[in-house]
C-alpha cells in the first residue's frame, strides 16, 4: 500500500524538473547571445587540432632540431590563437 503514495511523490518531483527545465529554457531565450562568427570558430577549432597534434609530435620526438622546429610553431600558432581571442 505504501508504494502507490511514492509513485505520487515521485510524479510531483518529475513535474517540478520539468517547470524547472521550462523556466530554464525561457530565460536563456531571453538573454541576448553574442553571435557567433562562424569562420572564426573553424578557425580557432583548426587551430587548437593543430596545436594539439605539435604537441604529440613533440613528446613523441627525441631529436633535438626537430623539437626546436615543434616549439617554434607551437609558439606561432599560440600567437595566432591570442589574436583570435
Amino acid at each position: 500500500m505504501g508504494d502507490s503514495g511514492e509513485g505520487l511523490i515521485d510524479a510531483d518531483e518529475r513535474i517540478q524538473e520539468l517547470a524547472d527545465e521550462r523556466e530554464a529554457a525561457r530565460r536563456e531565450r531571453r538573454t541576448p547571445q553574442a553571435p557567433v562568427d562562424p569562420v572564426k570558430k573553424a578557425q580557432v577549432t583548426s587551430l587548437t587540432l593543430g596545436l594539439s597534434e605539435l604537441r604529440r609530435q613533440l613528446e613523441a620526438t627525441e631529436h633535438p632540431v626537430r623539437q626546436k622546429q615543434l616549439k617554434a610553431a607551437m609558439a606561432d600558432v599560440e600567437k595566432r590563437l591570442a589574436k583570435l581571442g
